[in-house]
């Protein structure tokens, strides 16, 4: 049945959701910010729409269009390496594959393409840095 279907993909949004929250509170867990858990998910919904303007933009190479798409796809996906009702290690993965895409994305599109896209604070780039493996810089807003 088709509401089989739309049920799937709501189930797999909101797990993508809650893995990106869980691997974006991850990577700023040694932060020294108090408001780290809320500055992560005040993040989340930049790095989505992060994640769909490098996909849309003609200027970021297709390689990394296509794993960015790859990436969205394996996250929405119910099938997943390590499954996502086992305690910790079933979204572990799910951030393990983000790190990986990003910064497989840094390498590819360069640091530049990820700073150009952002339309969040600059400490969600931060951590978005952090988590693909990039150096801090202070950028200028």
């Amino acid at each position: 049945m088709w509401w089989h279907i739309l049920v799937g993909m709501i189930a797999g949004l909101v797990l993508l959701y809650l893995g990106m929250l869980l691997l974006l509170w991850w990577a700023n867990r040694g932060s020294d910010d108090p408001s780290g858990l809320r500055e992560t998910m005040r993040v989340l919904p930049d790095l989505l729409g992060l994640l769909r303007r490098l996909v849309s933009d003609p200027q970021v190479p297709r390689r990394v269009r296509l794993t960015l798409v790859v990436l969205i796809g394996y996250l929405a996906s119910p099938i997943d390496l390590v499954p996502d009702f086992i305690p910790v290690l079933g979204y572990a993965d799910d951030a393990i594959v983000v790190a990986i895409a990003l910064r497989s994305v840094v390498r590819h599109a360069g640091p530049e393409a990820i700073r150009r896209h952002w339309r969040g604070t600059p400490e969600g780039l931060r951590l978005i840095n952090r988590l693909a493996g990039q150096p801090h810089r202070q950028e200028p807003r």
